[in-house]
This record gives structure tokens, sequence and C-alpha cells, in this order.
């Protein structure tokens, strides 16, 4: 008789009903987990940027469409849209209109996503001259990191969490470094300046763009939070 693989540990709803800054932060480190036939495939999250219905730079503030409802649901909806022809990935947060973008995230191996479920994700997202992606370039961007777990708006946009089929997970590994910087693609005139960007400091080479490259001065260009 051969053990049966562990089953992951969804966290509580309760947890996304918070202020969209606090769980951009708290969401650092934590393990997406999106089952697709056999395979949890996964990534640590490693990015993220908070949005509030008050601020410019949000969907929510162009107003309530039925597209955007999930944003004034509760925390822990799913709020999918489309980005520079891909797929983005997002959690509604506490208040209508906030909520928190999944920007980038890492390949995440464990006993319950295992070499396989690398491969599929490897396979899912090839590089535009359609060769493997290294797993550190596989999720590093919003529409990368749908496009490497199989996330698609049609299937997800304004849904719960299933913990049959996607999740998010405290795998126990913390972020001990946090760093805080202004969000990336915010039009000018657009709450730009806002520092609602929130990065692992241990994993910043590999996010979107990272904010410790040279000619980046902490304390002007980012603050680094314990």
């Amino acid at each position: 008789m051969t053990d049966s693989p562990p089953t992951p540990n969804a966290l509580p709803h309760a947890f996304f009903d918070r202020d969209a800054q606090v769980l951009a932060q708290d969401l650092l480190g934590k393990v997406i987990r999106h089952k697709v036939g056999d395979l949890w495939l996964s990534a640590r999250i490693i990015e993220t940027e908070a949005y509030y219905f008050a601020e410019k730079g949000s969907h929510a503030s162009l107003g309530y469409t039925e597209k955007r409802k999930a944003l004034f649901l509760d925390g822990g909806h799913i709020y999918m849209y489309y980005a520079r022809g891909g797929d983005s990935l997002n959690f509604s947060a506490q208040g209508p209109g906030n909520a928190v973008l999944i920007k980038s995230a890492y390949p995440w191996v464990d006993g319950i996503s295992g070499p396989a479920s690398l491969a599929q994700m490897l396979l899912n997202n090839p590089d535009a001259q359609g060769r493997p992606r290294t797993p550190q370039k596989l999720c590093a961007g919003q529409t990368l990191l749908c496009k490497a777990l199989g996330l698609k708006v049609p299937d997800w946009d304004a849904k719960r969490f299933d913990p049959e089929r996607l999740l998010v997970e405290d795998v126990g590994v913390p972020t001990v470094n946090v760093i805080q910087t202004t969000r990336l693609g915010i039009p000018l005139g657009r709450d730009e300046h806002l520092p609602y960007r929130f990065v692992d400091a241990a994993y910043a080479p590999w996010c979107t763009r990272n904010p410790l490259r040279r000619g980046q001065v902490e304390g002007r260009d980012y603050f680094l939070l314990s």
C-alpha cells in the first residue's frame, strides 16, 4: 500500500477580509495552488500590489460594472481580467472596491506539487521562441503567472476559492523582509506615487521589476520593512 499524497490546506475566506495593504504584505510567501488534471500547479507569491476604491489607479474607481463586480464582493473573491494579451489574478480585500493584484510568483515544488507539476508549468508557459523558460522567469509577471498556472478569466472571475481546485496555502515559510515601493504601470495622474507595491526581498531579482536594481535608493525609491 502506498501513502496518498498530502492535501493542501486552504486559507480561510476571513484571511482575505482585511485592509488591502495588510493583505498584500501577508500574501507574500503564501502558495497559490491550481489543480489541473491530477496535478497541483503551485507558485509562491513574491510580489503584490494593493488597490483601493478611493484612489485613481484602481479598476474599482471607474465604477461598478458586472465585469468588476468581484471587486465589490466580500474579501476572498477572485477578480480576473485581461492585461497585455494575458490573464491577471486579483483577490478582493476588506471593503467594497479594494483588492490585491498578484503581480508575480516563483515556482513552488513540494510533496503536493512535485517535479511533474513544474514540468507542466514549463509546458504551459514557453518563451516567445517556444523554448522552456527558466524557473526564475516562469511566473515573473502577472500574465506569466496565470499562464504557468493555467488560470483563465472565464473559469475563475467573480468566483470563490475552491479547496478542490484553486486555493492559497500557508506553507510555513515566512517572508523575512518586505520591500515597499510604488506600483508599476500606473498612468500619470492616476495616483502613481502611492507606495502600494510589496515585494519579498529574497526574491527581488525575479519579480516584475527588481526594486533593488542599480540606481535605486532606500528611503527614496523604496522602503525595507522587517
